[in-house]
């Protein structure tokens, strides 16, 4: 008997295949299996972004979280001086604009494609969806976000002139 379709399209599917093996190599989503990760990867959205394209701009609300499969990314920030400071560059791998996943905040910082880069984007309302019919998957995402934010706060906390520890 054959799969039904959408079971072939999730695990039959080569560029399915491929992104579920990019997730699976990231911290957020090493602790899903195989059939929560071609869930995940049906609720993602998948761009493209050229060298100098803006993602989102500081003081847009945010609405997704980013994940960098392939190219780079440079986050700034306006100085006091009205001035754009380079904040960081991500790299292939990594994650960011992870906040919007909690709470609906303006962005604090611009995101602009420094070459052509491939995102996945999960947005906001995907993940309370996935909250509500799949559990176990979003409480992962939300447990490795709150490791990911209190390592942020120690280091933070512990840097010379950072905030006092609790």
């Amino acid at each position: 008997m054959p799969l039904p379709r959408i079971l072939k399209r999730i695990f039959g599917d080569p560029a399915s295949s491929r992104k579920r093996a990019f997730l699976k190599s990231l911290d957020l989503f090493r602790d899903l299996g195989f059939v929560e990760l071609g869930y995940l990867v049906e609720n993602m959205h998948s761009r493209t972004y050229h060298e100098g394209e803006v993602l989102f701009m500081e003081g847009d609300i945010g609405r997704a979280l980013f994940i960098l499969e392939s190219g780079q990314v440079e986050l700034t920030k306006t100085g006091p001086d009205g001035k754009s400071q380079k904040i960081y560059t991500i790299q292939s791998g990594e994650f960011f604009g992870e906040m919007a996943l909690l709470e609906q905040l303006p962005r604090t910082a611009t995101a602009t494609a420094l070459e052509k880069s491939q995102i996945f984007l999960l947005y906001r309302s995907k993940l309370e969806s996935i909250l509500n019919y799949h559990p176990r998957i979003g409480v992962q995402i939300m447990t490795h976000l709150a490791q990911l934010l209190s390592a942020r706060l120690r280091r933070i906390s512990s840097a010379p002139g950072g905030m006092p520890a609790s």
